[in-house]
């Protein structure tokens, strides 16, 4: 198994201490993170994209060329790419832009977005965001694997024999496509030979694993082989310690800090305590025998390689968070990775090459 730090630069008060940093700092915070996830061995790190109060990640592609100038070889992910919000030409030139100046370390995991700022921001509606995210990923790929593109579609002009710079150093960059709900994402994946990313984040596993099923049932349906499909997830939350009760103890505060907030704002309470939280969600607290227990369990209900944790600090200090990453290092990764084959990243395939 793989796995990442994500991060979506909430730009909020620490639900425990209120403290709240200035955008650089979060920044700068971010880049940290990343660097100390190359030190303690991760195989990849990435950033989302939201164009709304209270993220500040609008621009995924700085933010991880300022990664790829700090670090050598982990693998840089986009979490998600809202291809429907961005023109493909433009989108394209940036990502190629920094699979350059990564050393071919990229990897993109795309989504159509969701939030109403984006419908005042781009004009993009819950109406046409699909159609735009087809349409974009579609184009994306032509310029990214051909030097002259001919092109029409709907939501942008076409194009003539357009030659879009740099040239990319990956021939075919591995897009997935994140998942949460949506049958059309999974099948727009299945129908390309692209792996996925589910969400695997607000509900129980159930829904997450019957979307699953469905991608590999339509990978089947479009010829391909069923081997060959490829699943990552994601996870509600992780704090690891040597005992349970010191790593629910320690992750409560934020976990009744966040509920507060659903409360107040009307939105859908799933898991209404940290012991249902912990028991029912795909957040990984607790100790290290309680995480792999629970990562098994999710596997065999997804099958996937790849997940990502979070790189946010989560209401506990930052010397903690370091403690409870260097455990999940040597006490959980190493079993996780013989009992969970994957297979490589691009950071992998990339640095192998260089070193043949």
């Amino acid at each position: 198994m793989k796995f990442l730090l994500i991060t979506l630069i909430t730009h909020v008060a620490d639900p425990v201490s209120g403290k709240q940093r200035s955008p650089a700092d979060r920044f700068r915070d971010v880049l940290d993170k990343a660097v100390l996830a190359e030190e303690l061995g991760f195989d990849g790190f990435a950033v989302g994209e939201r164009h709304e109060d209270p993220f500040i990640s609008s621009s995924p592609p700085v933010v991880l060329s300022n990664i790829a100038a700090r670090t050598s070889k982990i693998g840089l992910f986009t979490g998600v790419t809202t291809l429907s919000l961005l023109d493909p030409v433009r989108a394209f030139e940036d990502y190629s832009t920094l699979d350059n100046l990564s050393g071919g370390r990229l990897e993109l995991i795309i989504g159509k977005g969701n939030g109403a700022a984006q419908a005042q921001l781009f004009s993009v509606t819950a109406e046409d965001q699909w159609d735009r995210n087809r349409e974009g990923y579609e184009l994306f790929r032509q310029l990214w694997e051909s030097e002259n593109v001919t092109w029409a579609g709907t939501f942008r002009p076409p194009l003539v024999n357009a030659k879009a710079l740099p040239r990319p150093l990956q021939h075919r960059i591995r897009i997935w496509h994140g998942s949460a709900t949506s049958k059309d994402s999974v099948d727009l994946a299945a129908r390309h030979g692209d792996p996925i990313f589910s969400a695997n984040v607000v509900n129980p596993v159930e829904p997450y694993a019957e979307l699953v099923r469905h991608y590999r049932q339509r990978w089947q349906f479009y010829g391909h082989n069923p081997e060959d499909a490829l699943v990552g997830a994601g996870t509600a939350g992780f704090y690891v310690t040597r005992t349970s009760q010191e790593a629910v103890a320690a992750y409560r505060p934020m976990f009744e800090a966040r509920l507060a907030f659903a409360r107040r704002a009307g939105a859908p309470v799933v898991f209404d305590s940290i012991e249902d939280f912990v028991e029912r969600s795909s957040a990984l607290v607790g100790s290290p025998a309680q995480i792999i227990d629970k990562v098994g369990r999710y596997h065999e209900q997804l099958g996937h390689e790849v997940m990502h944790l979070s790189a946010d600090t989560d209401g506990v200090t930052a010397s903690q968070q370091r403690r409870s990453l260097e455990l999940f290092q040597s006490d959980v990764a190493p079993v996780l990775r013989e009992r969970i084959p994957s297979r490589p990243l691009m950071a992998q395939s990339a640095t192998n090459e260089v070193v043949g």
